[in-house]
């Protein structure tokens, strides 16, 4: 950073920082390009953790005379755990010992000890991140289901760590320590069950733990499948540890864990501390321990752009990576998909299968407890029926309102889906999953709502839209204090113009109510970049519009064209919630997702299940962090929104396609009168 002193080079002598190359590649980033060879008296030994290859490393430092740094894993690490080949996100590099051998000094201890003067800014910081975690389920390994777990209401959480780990060793512990804080756990609480959950490495059959069921009591439960800890702690009477990361999640779930090893956050008065030799510091709170832990002693790394980043970003990366992760396990038959969505349908959902027949589909789903997907519009009275009455999951795949730098009807690959259990966003008519999320949004968190408002600035920043078409910047003449409306031409064969369209069900009827309403205002009409090109229907002559509109623009870029008029005028486009994001008024003749909930005036009748009355931040969270999912066109990774917008602001989005793509997107424009066929 800025104004620090510049980092030594570092060496090393372990095959693993050498044949690890998103290690080298994420250690590079933060500073620490690895070397081999013989450092000078200015250089430094990189070792990682306590691991058997680190003695080496230590051999060569003392030699020569140079100081060790030890690296470890951050706090959140990944989805799946390193021997299951992920990739990690942090990195921790000590500069006087490891954070887990707490019986010597080490550069965690002394930013623990510092944080005695936290200032308000930091203590509010810390506090979000815990909420972070707690709202976002992380931990340090996150592959897991996000349903609560068949477990008892009230229990007693007991936690096992991997064998042999080195951790313990610096925990001064051994597998006795296990066996006694089990009998503990038991003895404390004789009338409650004691739930033991095992490791994720143990889960995954790479590690083995300390128990095992058969020896165990019949008033244990072992939860071996993986669970999210925060259901954990939130159903926990008590939890037992000995020196676990977990402990220290309890601890900003609001529980006070009974440790047996000396770990790292025991002795701060946040613990109850059973070792023979229990560790002893200055009291600390949640917050400090917080601030010490994730936001100072750990670094963060940002695999889309190969950069440092922050523990906000991180938490949201690993939310998104997570996500996608858990959607893409569960089975899914996907029936109608086109041939051309099926390449990027895999990134999405995993290896689905394709099947045409409904009765085929809902019986392999039903045997193989999987789900139907279907592109929205697709979807058939008969499919939705079958499949509830089979009570197979039905969900249903739309484009996301930040979609790519080209036209779907040109089949450019979308870097963002919605998928959604409930109906869908445009379609009024019953609840969609968005609009759940729209109606909980007004109990977002503070921090939450400034990512919102984060992403809505960048987006503006960089003139973003749903197709990012770019355009020439139209040359607006209203008069001098006339009011100019916009009025975004739709696809008329749309489903959301099906779904959602009110009395006003074409163009030539929005330009004409729009005018009726506008009287006086200068009018400016934009014809859908789809119709434009011929690709779909709603296309109006010149002698419809010449009445009507003052001004017809069409390779106009839509950014550029809101920022000059005062208010768009719509029956359901997209326009009008950008329009709402550069802080414009917007008339609804139709009823858009964005309709109803008392941030548009609206002439046509709106659901009463939408009383929830969000501020703009909170509908912007909903709609563009909540609601769809996102893959980066470059690492082919999930991604969060603040991804796609930065990829989509520079011009990295991938957006070529294949030859035979861009020859089969020109037949549908020639066939675009008999869509009927194709679509």
């Amino acid at each position: 950073m800025a104004g620090e002193p510049p980092l030594p080079r570092i060496f090393v002598y372990s095959l693993g920082f050498l044949l690890n190359k998103p290690l080298r590649r994420k250690m590079a980033a933060l500073g620490w390009p690895v070397r081999i060879g013989v450092p000078s008296p200015q250089d430094a030994v990189a070792v990682w953790g306590r691991k058997p290859v680190a003695k080496r490393g230590l051999a060569v430092a003392r030699w020569r005379g140079v100081p060790v740094i030890s690296f470890e894993d951050g706090f959140l690490r990944s989805v799946q755990t390193g021997r299951q080949g992920a990739a990690g996100l942090s990195l921790i590099a000590d500069d006087l010992g490891i954070y887990f051998e707490t019986s010597h000094a080490n550069r965690l201890q002394q930013l623990i000890a510092e944080t005695a003067d936290q200032s308000a800014q930091e203590l509010a910081r810390a506090r979000d991140g815990i909420g972070l975690l707690r709202r976002h389920h992380l931990s340090k390994y996150n592959d897991y289901p996000l349903q609560v777990p068949d477990i008892p209401n009230e229990f007693v959480l007991v936690v096992d760590q991997t064998r042999n780990d080195a951790s313990l060793v610096g925990a001064a512990v051994g597998a006795d320590d296990f066996q006694r804080m089990l009998g503990d756990a038991l003895a404390d609480y004789p009338d409650l069950p004691v739930v033991l959950k095992t490791h994720p490495e143990t889960n995954a059959g790479t590690r083995e733990g300390h128990f095992q069921a058969s020896d165990l009591p019949d008033r244990v439960v072992v939860l071996d499948k993986p669970c999210s800890p925060w259901h954990l702690f939130d159903g926990a009477v008590a939890v037992y540890v000995v020196s676990s990361q977990l402990g220290l999640e309890a601890i900003f779930a609001g529980h006070k864990p009974v440790t047996y090893g000396r770990a790292f956050y025991a002795g701060y008065g946040q613990s109850i501390d059973r070792h023979l030799d229990p560790p002893t510091h200055a009291p600390r709170t949640a917050e400090q321990l917080f601030q010490a832990t994730y936001l100072q002693y750990s670094r963060w790394y940002d695999p889309y752009f190969d950069r440092e980043t922050d523990f906000e970003t991180t938490a949201r990366v690993l939310s998104a990576q997570a996500n996608m992760h858990r959607d893409t396990r569960q089975p899914t038959i996907c029936m109608g998909m086109r041939l051309w969505k099926r390449g990027f349908l895999k990134t999405y959902l995993g290896n689905p299968r394709y099947l045409e027949n409904i009765d085929a589909a809902v019986d392999v789903a039903r045997q193989t407890n999987a789900r139907i997907a279907i592109w929205a519009g697709k979807e058939t009275d008969e499919l939705r029926e079958k499949t509830t009455a089979a009570k197979v999951p039905l969900l249903r795949i739309e484009d996301g309102f930040l979609r790519s730098a080209g036209l779907g009807a040109e089949l450019v690959r979308p870097v963002s889906l919605a998928f959604d259990d409930l109906g869908i966003y445009y379609d009024p008519t019953r609840e969609s999953r968005l609009e759940r999320l729209i109606t909980a949004s007004v109990e977002l968190p503070e921090y939450a709502l400034k990512r919102a408002d984060a992403l809505r600035q960048s987006i503006l920043a960089a003139g973003l839209s749903k197709y990012n078409l770019g355009g020439d910047v139209p040359l607006l003449a209203p008069a001098k204090g006339q009011k100019t409306v916009l009025v975004p031409g739709q696809v008329e064969d749309d489903a959301s113009i099906l779904k959602g369209a009110d009395k006003v069900r074409s163009n030539l009827d929005l330009l004409k109510a729009t005018r009726a309403a506008f009287p006086d205002a200068y009018l400016v009409y934009k014809p859908h970049p789809d119709v434009q090109k011929g690709l779909r229907k709603g296309a109006l002559a010149a002698s419809e519009t010449a009445d009507l509109a003052d001004l017809v623009v069409t390779d106009a870029d839509i950014s550029a064209l809101l920022d000059q008029v005062d208010q768009v005028a719509t029956i359901t486009s997209l326009t009008g919630f950008e329009a709402l994001l550069r802080g414009k008024k917007v008339t609804c003749f139709g009823v858009p997702f964005y309709a109803g909930w008392g941030l548009t005036q609206d002439f046509a009748k709106t659901p009463a299940r939408r009383h929830a009355r969000p501020c703009l931040r909170a509908l912007i969270h909903a709609t563009l962090i909540g609601y769809p999912r996102y893959w980066d066109p470059v690492t082919g990774l999930p991604c969060p929104p603040e991804v796609v917008q930065e990829r989509l602001a520079s011009g990295e989005t991938g957006r070529g396609s294949r030859a035979g793509i861009r020859l089969l997107a020109k037949l549908q424009g020639v066939f675009a009168s008999y869509s009927h066929l194709w679509r």
